[in-house]
């Protein structure tokens, strides 16, 4: 079997940065900061989409792997442009690789993982030689200005990987997935309206319908027992115990999901980099975006172990292994 290797990284963050003290009175700001861990968020422009998003991170992977093409592309986005078409189409188009296979998947915050895993399997089987995975994510149009419990969350960003078949020699390649999904609780992070269930919002919702609504303890009470377990066994699957991982890249949620995190596990939160407080939760962008500033940052090494792990919506979640390559930097 082929095994797959990361041979490119990139990320994108819209240049306009909103801060708490353009969303909130100080004492919300307070509050903020010190229970949820953000200071500021990205947001898209208008005119801007995810697709522009995805296309900008896509370029940048794309110059850090020194290639100007790829044989298929996954998108990983809960932000879609439009409920019909996929984007993954028109981002393809975009880069100049009008022709190959495109796609897009929703798997949540978990979107990333889930889509590096369909491209090993593209890559182990011999479809494609090599893949674009972008995770790119607007999730600030999707929730309410006036909602405070996902209002401050939230920012929009890409980041994105090109993956290809290890080269003979190569070791540094990305591990089994461990990945799972509970649809009991598919309410838990949800917008109720605008596809084929409820079309519309009902007319008592007052629009409320077409944005995102979250049971925040509930989806922490999930999100840390489903990581753990999930992290655990992504190392246990290569030999690895949890001591033995240098780095975890963890999907930035919130600071108090990634804090209990580290405790359950326990993993030491200094080797558990944050971006949190400056670009806040880009849902399935979150896990690339901060794999890549911690490889720019020199964070994450070659030769290093790594561990990524990520939890959404659905629910659903999923965490891989890395060993990282001696030869990737990521293009910003």
């Amino acid at each position: 079997m082929t095994h797959t290797i990361v041979a490119g990284l990139g990320c994108w963050l819209p240049p306009t940065v909103v801060t708490n003290a353009d969303l909130m009175a100080p004492e919300m700001d307070a509050f903020v900061r010190r229970r949820i861990g953000i200071a500021q968020r990205h947001r898209i422009s208008d005119g801007a989409a995810t697709v522009h998003l995805a296309t900008e991170a896509g370029a940048r992977a794309l110059a850090s792997a020194h290639t100007e093409g790829v044989d298929a592309l996954i998108l990983a986005t809960t932000t879609p442009d439009r409920l019909c078409p996929a984007g993954a189409p028109e981002v393809a188009s975009r880069l100049g690789m009008t022709g190959i296979a495109a796609f897009d998947i929703n798997a949540g915050c978990s979107g990333f993982l889930y889509a590096c895993e369909l491209a090993k399997g593209l890559i182990a089987t011999g479809t494609a030689a090599s893949v674009l995975v972008i995770a790119a994510e607007s999730t600030s149009t999707m929730v309410n200005p006036a909602d405070s419990s996902t209002a401050p969350i939230f920012g929009d960003g890409a980041g994105a990987v090109v993956l290809r078949g290890a080269r003979p020699g190569q070791a540094a390649a990305l591990g089994p997935t461990v990945w799972g999904s509970d649809g009991t609780l598919a309410d838990a992070i949800a917008i109720p309206a605008g596809g084929s269930r409820q079309r519309a919002a009902s007319p008592a919702s007052d629009g409320n319908d077409l944005y995102l609504h979250m049971r925040g303890t509930e989806v922490l009470r999930n999100a840390v027992r489903r990581m753990k377990a999930a992290a655990t066994g992504a190392a246990a699957a290569v030999g690895w115990d949890l001591s033995d991982v240098d780095v975890l890249i963890a999907h930035q949620a919130n600071g108090a999901i990634t804090t209990a995190l580290a405790a359950a596990l326990p993993f030491p939160l200094a080797r558990m980099p944050s971006n949190i407080e400056t670009i806040g939760n880009t849902a399935a962008a979150s896990v690339p975006i901060l794999l890549a500033q911690a490889a720019a940052d020199g964070t994450v090494k070659a030769g290093q172990r790594v561990v990524m792990v990520a939890f959404g919506s659905g629910l659903s979640w999923a965490a891989t292994t890395a060993t990282w390559p001696q030869d990737v930097t990521p293009c910003s």
